[in-house]
Formats: C-alpha cells, structure tokens, sequence
C-alpha cells in the first residue's frame, strides 16, 4: 500500500492534479477496515507535501456524491505515457480513480515527479503518534543488539508460487492446498527450472541454514517481522532459539485489537531501525525497507538468495562445501548492494 500510495503521488504530480487521499481496498490485503488515517499521520503528510503536490483529505462538494471514473493502466505495455494518455480524461471528468501501469518505471519521471515520489516516500509518510509510540515500546522490548528478519512461508505465499516441498507436517500441506485454488505445482523438469530461477519461497529450515552459513551465531536475537499463519516455524526456533515477535512482545490486549494494517506497520518500523535486516524474499515491503536503512544510513542489509540456496542443493551440495558456497553468494550480494539502491532522484539533487 505503501508502494502504490508513493506512485500515485508521483503520478498525481506529473498530472498536476490534486489527490484525494485513499481509501485502502483492505481485500487486497487483509479482510478488515483501517483506513489512511488508522496508519499515516494525515496532517503531517499534507504540510510536508505542500509545494510537492496538494492533497486534499475529502472531494469537494460537487464531486463528492459522483463516482469517479475509473482507469486501469494496469496491463499497459511500454513506455505508457500518463500525460498523453490518462490525462485529457482526468480534464474531461474531473475526477479519476487509476490503476498505476505495471511497467512504468519511475526512473522515466521528469525530475519534478520524481521529487514529488521521493518526498512522499521517504520525508511525508509517517506513522500515527499512537503507532509511533506502539513501535518504539515494541523496539524498546526486543533484546538488543537484533537482526530483523522477514520470512515468507504463509500457505498463500506458498500457493501462489505453485512449488512443492518435501517433508512438511501434514498441517502444513492441508493448509497449502487449501490455498492452491487453481494454481497447481510445477512438476518435473519445470518444477526443478523453476526452483532453480528462485521463485520458491524459502522455508524456516532452509533459512536457519544460509544464516549458519552466514555465520550468524545462533544465539542472535532474532525478531520475526511476519504475518499471521507462519508455517513449519520450528524449522528456524530449533536452531536459533531467541526468536522474538509481536505476539510475545506485546499484550495479548494489544494484539487482539491490531488490524492487519497496523501489524505490517509495526514490522516495517522495527525493521527500518533494527541493527541488521534480512529477508527470505524481495516484495515489496522488502524493497521499501531497505531503500528506507540506506536513507537512514543502515547498511546492514541482506536479502537472503532463494536462487543461490536452490541451485546449489540441486547440484548436490551439502554439508561445509554447501556453507562455503552459500557465503560466496551472500558475500557478493551485499559488496555489490543487491536490493540496497536510492532512487535515482536522490542522486539528481536534494530534497
């Protein structure tokens, strides 16, 4: 939401157009009601934009009881262009609700909307004092110093990369095909091309194994930044025992009451301000929080290879030559910054 939220301000500024702050479409995400307002610090957002592009909380009057007319760009190829494209029905109606062209890459931006994008992003959006508070209590509790890690190992995450694992708990199959849907695995030969090109998730014992390899003692404090239904969990909690997450840190009160929304945000602040951060795959929170540590100077950032671990395993390597290998990876990842990069605007000029 974060991400969509960011292009759409950079869109609106390459429009010039106002924005209406949204309305989270929360079935996207999670099957709740918490709005902009439950999770971003409104009036903050709007004082730090002024200049950048202007946002209004609510529609004006004579366009509050229409619906806007809506325009998906999501399936646009090439190089889509918003202005000659989006924009004369924005001056025919006024009013225009848009899906952002998945192609569009922001580095095409004029300067001005990169800017715009920028100080959204990285200056504007801030979280409610309330979850402020929350998260500074929360990053308070966890014993210092800590690595936040993102794992990725929900039957849906698991579904829809449509691969199958070996030695799962019964629990943990039931769960995934339950979530399959129409997405079936890959079998044979493509199952293994598949695998070998990094879309399968890693699991928790897959993922204790790179951090050996890491040589991440396995008395780390650990905080686990993941969603609810976090499967096979004691693969990782077997091996590295000071795990830590919101369910233990906070009151059962607390968290009972949390929406999904309120949960990620959470996961997102600690992350941003943990001493190390590491993750088992590169979504999209993945990509805002390290953008965000090298903004703020972290550079102890890693995104764990699903590529490399898989692979590896299936040329047959195992035991210390399996280690070795996974370390060179790694190594050459973070020397390199997989993941790590600012925008290009901030090379452009500052904010």
């Amino acid at each position: 939401m974060r991400r969509d939220f960011c292009d759409g301000v950079g869109i609106a500024r390459l429009l010039n157009a106002t924005l209406v702050l949204p309305k989270f479409e929360a079935a996207a995400y999670w099957n709740e009601s918490s709005g902009f307002e439950d999770v971003f610090d409104v009036d903050y957002f709007i004082q730090q934009m002024n200049g950048f592009v202007q946002v209004v909380k609510e529609l004006p009057a004579e366009l509050a009881s229409k619906d806007p007319v809506r325009v998906d760009c999501s399936k646009r190829k090439g190089l889509f262009d918003y202005v000659e494209n989006v924009l004369p029905l924005l001056l025919e109606h006024h009013y225009i609700s848009f899906t952002p062209a998945m192609s569009q890459r922001r580095d095409r931006y004029p300067p001005y909307a990169k800017a715009a994008l920028c100080q959204a992003c990285y200056n504007a959006l801030r979280l409610t004092e309330k979850l402020e508070k929350k998260g500074s209590e929360l990053l308070q509790a966890i014993p210092k110093p800590f690595l936040s890690l993102h794992l990725r190992f929900e039957p849906d995450m698991v579904a829809y990369s449509q691969c199958e694992y070996s030695g799962l708990s019964a629990a943990s199959i039931q769960a995934i095909e339950a979530a399959r849907g129409d997405r079936k695995p890959w079998t044979g030969e493509q199952a293994r091309l598949w695998r070998n090109r990094g879309k399968c998730p890693l699991t928790p014992n897959e993922t204790a194994i790179i951090l050996q390899a890491l040589s991440i003692p396995t008395n780390t404090n650990i905080y686990l930044a993941a969603g609810d239904g976090l499967m096979e969990l004691e693969g990782l909690t077997s091996v590295y025992a000071n795990v830590f997450t919101k369910s233990t840190l906070l009151s059962t009160e607390d968290f009972k009451t949390m929406h999904g929304n309120t949960k990620a945000a959470l996961d997102y602040y600690v992350s941003i301000n943990s001493d190390s951060y590491m993750a088992t795959y590169f979504g999209n929170m993945d990509k805002m929080v390290a953008a965000m540590r090298a903004f703020k100077g972290l550079y102890k950032t890693l995104f764990l290879s699903r590529r490399g671990f898989a692979v590896l395993t299936s040329q047959g390597l195992n035991g210390s030559s399996l280690m070795e290998a996974l370390w060179k990876i790694h190594k050459d990842d973070f020397v390199m910054g997989v993941g790590s990069a600012l925008p290009d605007c901030f090379c452009e000029f500052k904010l």
